[in-house]
């Protein structure tokens, strides 16, 4: 049986997660508006949320679920929806965009 690693979305940033439209397709995530927490063993996704729907660990909605492979699945009203960790783009060098001048 699958083990999902629980990260629990920090309370500063539920409440925008709340609020913000719906889109489809996958969510992307800051590591740092997350905590991890417990590790739950489940069929599924959905099998762990009705494990832990009736405990004091019940998932609430921007929580996540992340499988040992590292794939992310994302607790919203609708279900669970595919989810990946935000990667900022490499800066670019501070010199190359000038061109020097003789």
């Amino acid at each position: 049986m699958p083990a999902y690693q629980i990260h629990r979305l920090r309370d500063a940033a539920r409440q925008q997660f709340r609020w913000a439209p719906h889109t489809s397709g996958v969510t992307i995530v800051k590591p740092k508006d997350y905590e991890r927490d417990a590790v739950v063993e489940a069929a599924s996704p959905y099998a762990a949320w009705v494990e832990l729907r009736e405990s004091d660990q019940a998932l609430q909605v921007g929580d996540m679920l992340e499988l040992e492979s590292g794939e992310l699945r994302i607790f919203k009203y609708i279900g669970f929806e595919e989810a990946r960790w935000y990667v900022p783009e490499p800066a670019a060098p501070a010199d190359a965009g000038t061109v020097a001048v003789t």
